[in-house]
C-alpha cells in the first residue's frame, strides 16, 4: 500500500475510529444472536432446519473474505471499508424476513458474506496500525467487537422482552449501526495501492503460514464456541441451577472474554504474544478442569470464566501473526478467519454429539484436550518478520493519511 500525507496525531484518531467499526461489528452480531429463537418460529423450522441454515453463514463468509482483499486494492481501505460495513449493517434485516428454509439459508449466505469481507478488511487495518503506532492493539480492537456485541445483545434482549416484531427491531439496528459505522469510517486511514503493486487474487488458498496460525485459532475458538452455547446446559443439566443462574454463566464468560480483550493490549506488549498465548493456554486448561470435576455451580463458574480469560486475546494475535507473516496480509487474515470461522461452527454441534454419545462432562474433556494445544503451538505465532513494531521511527509526513 502506497503512503500519502497525515500525521501522528491523525494516525491516532483513526485507531479510535476503528475501534468503533470493530464495535459497530459486534452490534450486528449480538443484535441477531438474541432473535433467533424469533426467526426459528417465523420461518416455522425445526431445531435440524435451523441448524442447517446457520451454516450457511460461515460458507457465505469462506466463500467471500478472499474477496476483501482485492476490493481494498481496488478502492482503498476507506472506501472498501465503508461499503463493506454498510453491507454487513445491513444484512442484518435479511433473516427477519425469510419466510422458510430456502430464504433463511439465502439470507444466512448474504449475511455471512459480508460479516466475513468486512471481518477481513477491518482486521487487515488493524494489523497496519500496529505497524505504524509501534505498539499491540488488536487484543483492544477485538474487546470493543465484544464490547459492542454484548450491547447488541441487551438491546435485543429488551426488544425481546417487549414483544418486539424482529423486523422492526432489526430495521432499526441496522439504521443506527449504518450510521455509526458510516461516521466511524470517516476517519480511518485511507490505504492505497501503489501503481506497480499486483492485485490479490480472487479466490486463493490460504498460505501456509496462516494455516499454522488458524491451527492456534480454531482451539480458541472451539473453547469459545463450546462455552458460549453450552455452559448455560452444563450448569442447568450437570449441576442442577437455575436458569438464571445457568445464564448469568454465559453473561459472565463474555464479560471476562471482553474485559481480557481490552486490557490485554498490555500483557502483549510487556510478554510479547508467544508468551502471552501459552500462559492463557495455562488459564485456559485450568478452568476446563475445573468444569469437568465441579461439583458445585460456583467451582464451574470459575471454570469458564478463566477459560474465557485464557482464550480471549489468542484470535485477535492469530490475526495480526497472519498480518505480518508474508507479503499479502488481507490473505492470510482471510485464511485464518476462514479457518476460525469453521471452528466457531463446528464446536457447538461437536459438543452435542459427544454429549450425545457420552456425556457433557466428556466434552469439555475434548474442550480441555483442545485448549492445551494453545500451549504447544503457541510459537507459530512469533513473527517471522518485522511485527507491529515496524512503525518505530517513521516519519509523519510518511504516514497514510486519516483525513475525512
Amino acid at each position: 500500500m502506497g503512503d500519502v500525507g497525515g500525521d501522528l496525531r491523525e494516525v491516532r484518531r483513526a485507531r479510535y475510529a476503528v475501534a468503533a467499526v470493530f464495535a459497530v461489528h459486534g452490534g450486528v452480531t449480538g443484535s441477531f444472536a438474541t432473535r433467533v429463537p424469533w426467526i426459528q418460529d417465523h420461518a416455522g423450522l425445526s431445531a435440524g432446519q435451523l441448524g442447517f441454515s446457520l451454516a450457511f453463514t460461515a460458507f457465505g463468509a469462506a466463500c467471500a473474505m478472499p474477496l476483501a482483499g482485492r476490493i481494498s486494492h481496488r478502492f482503498g481501505s476507506r472506501t472498501a471499508l465503508r461499503g463493506l460495513l454498510a453491507l454487513w449493517t445491513l444484512s442484518l434485516v435479511l433473516p427477519s424476513l425469510a419466510p422458510n428454509l430456502l430464504t433463511l439459508c439465502l439470507a444466512m449466505f448474504v449475511y455471512g458474506a459480508s460479516a466475513g469481507m468486512a471481518d477481513v478488511a477491518m482486521n487487515a487495518l488493524g494489523v497496519e496500525m500496529e505497524r505504524l503506532l509501534d505498539k499491540s492493539i488488536m487484543s483492544g480492537l477485538h474487546g470493543m467487537w465484544s464490547a459492542g456485541a454484548l450491547l447488541g445483545s441487551a438491546g435485543g434482549t429488551l426488544a425481546a422482552h417487549l414483544g418486539s416484531d424482529a423486523r422492526l427491531h432489526f430495521a432499526l439496528a441496522a439504521a443506527v449501526l449504518t450510521v455509526l459505522g458510516l461516521t466511524a469510517c470517516r476517519w480511518v486511514l485511507d490505504l492505497k495501492a501503489t501503481q506497480d503493486e499486483e492485485p490479490p487474487p480472487r479466490f486463493a488458498l490460504p498460505p501456509r503460514s496462516a494455516l499454522l496460525i488458524g491451527a492456534v485459532g480454531f482451539c480458541a475458538v472451539f473453547a469459545e464456541g463450546a462455552s458460549l452455547d453450552w455452559s448455560a446446559v452444563y450448569l442447568r443439566d450437570r449441576l442442577e441451577t437455575s436458569a438464571g443462574l445457568a445464564a448469568a454463566c454465559t453473561t459472565g464468560f463474555m464479560l471476562t472474554m471482553a474485559v481480557a480483550r481490552i486490557v490485554g493490549d498490555a500483557a502483549v506488549d510487556r510478554f510479547g504474544a508467544v508468551r502471552t498465548v501459552r500462559a492463557g493456554g495455562v488459564l485456559a486448561v485450568l478452568g476446563g478442569v475445573l468444569v469437568v470435576v465441579s461439583a458445585h455451580p460456583a467451582v464451574a463458574m470459575a471454570g469458564f470464566a478463566l477459560m474465557g480469560l485464557g482464550i480471549a486475546v489468542v484470535v485477535p494475535l492469530c490475526f495480526a501473526a497472519a498480518g505480518h507473516s508474508g507479503p499479502n496480509p488481507s490473505q492470510a487474515i482471510a485464511g485464518v478467519a476462514t479457518i476460525t470461522y469453521t471452528s466457531g461452527l463446528i464446536a457447538p454441534s461437536l459438543i452435542g454429539g459427544v454429549a450425545q454419545a457420552t456425556s457433557l462432562t466428556v466434552s469439555f474433556v475434548v474442550v480441555t484436550v483442545l485448549a492445551s494445544g494453545l500451549v504447544v503451538f503457541a510459537r507459530v505465532l512469533r513473527p517471522t518478520r518485522e511485527g507491529p513494531r515496524t512503525g518505530a521511527g517513521r516519519p509523519a509526513e510518511a504516514l497514510p493519511d486519516a483525513r475525512p
